[in-house]
């Protein structure tokens, strides 16, 4: 049997990688430690020049059915890792080896177990829950159905304090135009059972500083989610003397993050009422408004903190009556590039620039606090660098290692 590499971005590096062993035999020669999630099956991730691969065994019809899948949720730009392809037709010493899935790693990006070994505490629980019900809000409301709903399912990144998921096994998943209430059901109940599993494992391994609440996170799981789905989708009513409320509308769901791509406007017979409905919403107001003012691409939550400190430059400086494009390049190339440039370059697989930036906001606020007046950027930027930076574990291999 020949083999066969089916990919959507061939990288003439991956025929090179040992496809006639068992994923267990593969050595360092290949395989980098990166932290990897639980998984049902053999998970290995490589590096192959300057990029970095998840590479997971399976059964063929299973890989390629999961490879489209990805493919179609990258499309409808959801938060998935990205596939590459799959390989088919292995052979071994002892005869035929399972077909292999390859996606690319995301980087800075952790498994849920190995965010407490990085010093997350039962007090980030919450915000790994409000991460997952964000997920799947996003995944329901472009018609996937999940299937298997899971904190093990996922990677975590960092975003300004929080944490963004993205969805990394797909196996069960099916997309459809529309999915109906059971069906959502269905995932948020198993979303809860397998939950609530995780995190009594992580209470009886002792791996959470600080107590946790394994039935309180799994009622604050239903209720986060319910919350979420009604306001980005529930239909409003009201008369037409308070048509400010459709923008009211609007405004709250773009300070959860969202935009309403399509709203759904009907009036009644005698034009005295108004009914509205979000038909299409999708997250990332503030990463969009970013990066069309910086070109930028950073997770929402990181967004929204770097246009608040771009609108107090702009204040500072007596700015908002100039070109909101220039003002954004003036702040760009004259405070967030020159700090991120003093990041060192052993420290720069720690946590993401956008990260970076944020927690020296926060820190500058500690430090002007203690000295009664604002400290100046630059002047927290190199204490938080020299006294903090070096203490946080590295999450993502660094630029310079993977040259």
């Amino acid at each position: 049997m020949a083999l066969r590499i089916v990919a959507n971005r061939p990288d003439p590096a991956i025929v090179r990688l040992p496809w006639h062993l068992p994923l267990e035999e593969w050595t360092d020669e290949f395989v980098v430690p990166l932290p990897r999630g639980l998984s049902r099956h053999v998970v290995r991730i490589v590096r192959l020049g300057q990029r970095t691969y998840a590479v997971k065994e399976t059964q063929e019809p299973i890989a390629f059915r999961e490879y489209r899948t990805l493919r179609d949720l990258r499309r409808l730009d959801l938060p998935t890792v990205v596939p590459q392809g799959v390989v088919a037709g292995r052979t071994g010493a002892d005869g035929e080896l399972p077909a292999a899935l390859v996606t690319e790693h995301l980087r800075f990006s952790l498994p849920y177990r190995s965010l407490f070994q990085h010093g997350a505490t039962a007090a980030h629980v919450p915000l790994l829950i409000d991460a997952l019900v964000v997920l799947l809000v996003r995944l329901h409301l472009a018609g996937f159905f999940w299937g298997d709903v899971s904190l093990s399912n996922v990677l975590f990144r960092r975003n300004a304090g929080e944490f963004s998921a993205y969805l990394v096994d797909a196996e069960t998943g099916e997309l459809h135009d529309v999915v109906g209430r059971r069906m959502r059901e269905h995932d948020v109940t198993i979303g809860c059972e397998n939950v609530f599993a995780e995190l009594l494992d992580l209470q009886a391994s002792g791996a959470v500083a600080g107590d946790l609440e394994p039935h309180a996170i799994i009622t604050m799981l239903r209720e986060r989610y319910a919350a979420l789905w009604a306001e980005l989708t529930r239909e409003e009513e009201f008369s037409t003397t308070e048509m400010w409320r459709i923008e009211q509308r609007i405004e709250r769901l773009n300070e959860l993050g969202f935009d309403v791509d399509e709203l759904d406007i009907i009036t009644d017979y005698d034009g005295d009422r108004v009914r509205i409905q979000p038909k299409v919403v999708d997250l990332g107001h503030h990463a969009r408004e970013l990066a069309s003012l910086t070109g930028m691409n950073v997770e929402e939550n990181q967004a929204r903190r770097l246009l608040n400190d771009l609108a107090a430059y702009t204040a500072h400086h007596d700015l908002g009556r100039e070109d909101r494009d220039a003002v954004a390049n003036r702040w760009l190339t004259t405070v967030y590039e020159p700090i991120v440039a003093m990041i060192p370059a052993h420290a720069r697989g720690k946590l993401e620039p956008a990260e970076v930036f944020h927690e020296i906001l926060e820190h500058r606020w500690y430090l002007s606090e203690q000295a009664g007046h604002e400290v100046d950027i630059f002047e927290t930027a190199r204490d938080y660098i020299d006294k903090f930076l070096p203490q946080k574990p590295e999450e993502a291999i660094a630029a310079d290692a993977e040259a």
